[in-house]
């Protein structure tokens, strides 16, 4: 995704945009809870409901949190990738070694919160907005119409039970350390038979996705 600098900085810190958004989510929001383990190299894929398919895309860094529709082609965004800002930055969406995260920052990222839209109408006006935010940088006007979907999104959240990972040699960036600070609360197990990288490699996840409901059901 392209860079939005005016709507990026505006949810740029550790999801402030959504400290008391839960009191504003909209009907419809799917409400279950499931567990689940990937592979380093393999993709997790778990049924929402009728319209909605959650999927943990393997990609070479890792992981990446996808809603997807259940049927139909593959939209250009997700129904979560543009409800979870900041863009093109450390996002919870993201269980990656991109952006000079280390393996063990990613799993010290723990547990994630992350949202979504539930109608092809949001998406469309969400990725219309982002488009015109993309186009005109500097204009914060353009992309206004995210503001309002970003409010009703859905959430969900995503708990890493258990991992093995390569842990990285480098040292923790600025970055990661904002949000990296359960390490030693999850459960890991660390693999000492490959070669030390910078930022090491995440070879397996176990983890528990609760998808929270409408209002009724929110805990926050």
């Amino acid at each position: 995704m392209g860079r939005v600098h005016s709507l990026v900085m505006a949810c740029a810190v550790a999801a402030s945009c959504f400290q008391s958004k839960a009191l504003h989510a909209q009907a419809g929001c799917p409400r279950l809870d499931f567990v689940g383990e990937v592979h380093a190299g393999q993709s997790f894929q778990h049924r929402i409901d009728a319209g909605h398919i959650f999927l943990l895309e393997n990609i070479a860094s890792g992981w990446v949190i996808r809603v997807l529709p259940a049927t139909g082609p593959r939209p250009a965004q997700d129904y979560a990738e543009l409800a979870t800002p900041p863009y093109r930055s450390p996002n919870p969406l993201l269980l990656t070694t991109d952006f000079s995260f280390r393996a063990q920052d990613t799993i010290a990222w723990n547990p994630r919160e992350f949202h979504y839209f539930v109608t092809p109408s949001e998406l469309k006006t969400a990725s219309m907005a982002y488009q015109a935010t993309v186009r005109e940088p500097n204009r914060p006007a353009a992309g206004a119409a995210l503001f309002p979907l970003l409010e009703k999104a859905c959430t969900a959240d995503l708990r890493i039970l258990d991992a093995r990972i390569a842990g990285g040699t480098a040292n923790q960036s600025g970055m990661a350390a904002t949000v990296a600070s359960h390490f030693a609360q999850t459960a890991h197990t660390l693999e000492t038979a490959t070669t030390p990288t910078p930022l090491g490699r995440i070879v397996t996840l176990s983890f528990h996705v609760v998808f929270q409901g409408t209002l009724s059901g929110l805990q926050h």
